[in-house]
């Protein structure tokens, strides 16, 4: 397990009939405000803000297909030739990262072939390495090298 130590990030919120709503960066909206969503978004600054990861090359929630269905990843950051360079799996904060939780992350890896990995609730975070389908399990998250 690796330590994040999550900053007051300047974040923007919004009100509305339904709920209270955040400024996603990457999406360039409003969207709801869930737990998933708050470990999320506060991951997006993390790896930005503190580990100067390029906004420009992070995806968030985009569909991709895994064995015929259509699924969505939480995040994805590209190296800078495009390829999928980490894959980062997002939980609530109720929810205790498991095996169940690498296995979805797994799933998505067949399709993505990310070399590195990331696991989070906002508690708990762990990463991984991924080379020669071996994974190393590393103690900080890497500099981005894309």
């Amino acid at each position: 397990m690796i330590t994040i130590p999550f900053a007051a990030y300047p974040f923007r919120f919004q009100d509305k009939d339904n709920g209270r709503y955040i400024y996603d960066i990457i999406r360039k909206k409003y969207v709801l405000l869930t737990p998933e969503e708050w470990v999320r978004q506060n991951l997006l600054h993390y790896l930005i803000e503190q580990q100067g990861y390029p906004k420009g090359l992070i995806s968030v929630e985009k569909e991709i297909r895994v064995n015929g269905l259509k699924k969505r990843y939480d995040l994805v950051v590209f190296s800078k030739a495009m390829a999928p360079w980490m894959l980062v799996e997002c939980k609530k904060p109720q929810v205790l990262i498991t095996e169940q939780t690498l296995q979805q992350l797994l799933r998505y890896h067949q399709v993505l072939q990310c070399p590195f990995w990331m696991l989070s609730n906002g508690k708990q975070h762990y990463c991984g390495q991924v080379s020669d389908r071996q994974v190393t399990w590393l103690e900080a998250l890497p500099e981005y090298g894309g």
